[in-house]
């Protein structure tokens, strides 16, 4: 394929306005996976799992492709690759997407912008793919009115996001008297399922827990921390007492395979 030059993160980063009720919100979120970029891809191997379903998924043909919540690019490269176009790939953190530029250049147009606000124009993608993104949106509604906005009539989004019960045992390990929860809330199905038919979707969804093994402590939260996914929230400072403590809890729940840690994942098919 005749592929186009990457776009400049710099050139192509629409800042969100300081008054907007997310607005701090989002700066943590961008922050923590600036943070986690270099190592992202080593470490996201539960989601590199996760995507593979999503990506049996894909239709037979698609010429625009919107890649939401690109990460380090891997799944905007084979997008590109698999339907001969260059796909776009956006996500907050403008760590995320240098990283994408450096490991995957010009096999995708990258693009540093907020879900809920698409500087793209309307019923321009035919696709949207995005693989653990948008439980980090504050506001699903926005998002999917959004989506709908910018997919052609008989486009699709194919979402993986996640819902509660996500690392329940990382929450039981780490939860204290009088202590912030160890982990951020997800949104229930029911509400991204509404969210998504008041958007104008045609909706199809399936549930399913998946659960991966880690060795010790260090390595589920290597996992999690690693992949820009904070998981004591601002203003819980752990001693090396709370360490111990949630390694004594953890064990408890260890299995043949190791610690386990548990993802509710939920699949979307939003059909324009």
């Amino acid at each position: 394929m005749a592929a186009e030059p990457a776009l400049s993160t710099k050139q192509t980063f629409q800042p969100p306005a300081s008054h907007d009720v997310n607005y701090h919100w989002r700066r943590r979120v961008a922050h923590a996976f600036n943070r986690a970029a270099p190592r992202y891809a080593e470490l996201a191997s539960a989601q590199q799992a996760m995507g593979n379903d999503l990506w049996r998924r894909l239709p037979a043909q698609a010429t625009s492709i919107l890649d939401l919540g690109c990460g380090p690019g891997h799944w905007t490269a084979r997008l590109s690759q698999r339907y001969g176009v260059t796909a776009m790939g956006l996500d907050l953190a403008p760590g995320m997407l240098e990283e994408a530029c450096r490991r995957h250049g010009n096999r995708g147009h990258w693009l540093c912008a907020d879900a809920a606000a698409l500087p793209i124009a309307s019923r321009s993608i035919e696709l949207v793919f995005s693989n653990l993104a948008i439980q980090w949106c504050r506001d699903p509604a926005a998002v999917f009115a959004e989506l709908y906005r910018i997919l052609t009539p008989g486009g699709r989004a194919l979402i993986n996001t996640l819902g509660p019960g996500t690392l329940a045992e990382i929450t039981m390990a780490w939860s204290r008297p009088a202590r912030p929860a160890a982990v951020e809330g997800f949104v229930d199905v029911d509400t991204l399922r509404h969210a998504a038919h008041e958007a104008g979707f045609q909706v199809l969804q399936d549930s399913v827990a998946e659960r991966f093994y880690y060795p010790d402590l260090a390595a589920v939260m290597a996992s999690i921390k690693g992949v820009g996914a904070q998981v004591a929230r601002d203003g819980a400072l752990l001693t090396r007492r709370d360490i111990a403590h949630a390694a004594r809890r953890y064990e408890k729940l260890r299995e043949s395979a190791g610690l386990p840690v548990t993802y509710q994942r939920l699949t979307f098919e939003l059909i324009k």
